[in-house]
């Protein structure tokens, strides 16, 4: 298990956590195995204890080892697949909650903002005009799963003021209350999967450091009704080290 070449210019901790994250990911590393101690790291990287307790503190945060007291760092079993906004919206008209298996929602937030640029080509309106922004966090026994924003047109506020406030909506998603109240379901969805290094923003609403690289995937979702009108635009940051995983049947 061998570092990668020296050309890499993470910081010396965001490479080991990396390095460890990729072979875990991979399946190189299965859960119950136990990382190098602090010490070994140190010493095959080349860096301060500080700096190796640094990379699995990293690691830790994003659920995919566990420190054991007296025996050492193991590998956690694989966190849930990441949900995209569809699969939540299909889960919502069964349950009324968008929660998978063990997972929970928290740090809610909405309100009424100007629209940025990349929300408003989405949404068809100008750049600055008003648009419904619902925000939170979803959460399981590994920690973040992803953070997810709802940007909705402003008119909606009007007839679901509770769609700007800054708590769990009841009675299933902004979707659904919409089409309870407008009588506008939604017939289309658009799915788009991507992946990037994660922005300053995206550390920061995933509660990472400031300074971490990682890459993380972008589930984005545009739910149109029978007129081709926009309901609702969803995206989803996963968290570094959450993977999308779908089952299909093959044709016979």
């Amino acid at each position: 298990m061998a570092g990668p070449p020296r050309a890499d210019n993470r910081p010396p901790y965001a490479r080991i956590a990396g390095h460890y994250r990729d072979l875990i990911s991979s399946g190189a590393l299965s859960p119950g195995e136990l990382l190098p101690s602090i010490k070994s790291l140190a010493t095959e990287w080349n860096v301060s204890t500080a700096t190796a307790d640094r990379a699995m503190k990293l690691l830790r945060g994003e659920g995919l080892v566990q420190g054991i007291p007296g025996v050492g760092t193991e590998v956690m079993a694989r966190p849930v697949s990441l949900s995209s906004g569809s699969e939540r919206h299909d889960r919502s008209s069964k349950t009324q909650s968008s929660w998978g298996t063990g997972e929970k929602s928290s740090g809610h937030t909405a309100g009424i903002v100007e629209a940025p640029e990349d929300v408003a080509h989405v949404l068809g309106i100008s750049p600055g005009d008003d648009v419904i922004r619902r925000s939170r966090v979803y959460r399981d026994a590994h920690g973040i799963v992803s953070h997810s924003t709802s940007w909705i047109p402003a008119e909606f506020a009007q007839v679901l003021p509770e769609l700007t406030r800054s708590e769990r909506l009841k009675g299933g998603l902004s979707l659904d209350l919409i089409a309870q109240t407008t009588g506008r379901h939604v017939v289309k969805r658009v799915d788009e999967e991507t992946a990037r290094i994660a922005t300053a923003h995206d550390l920061k609403v995933l509660e990472l450091e400031s300074d971490t690289v990682a890459a993380i995937l972008v589930l984005t979702a545009r739910f149109l009704d029978a007129d081709g009108e926009l309901l609702e635009y969803g995206v989803d940051l996963g968290a570094p080290g959450r993977t999308r995983r779908t089952t299909s049947e093959v044709p016979q």
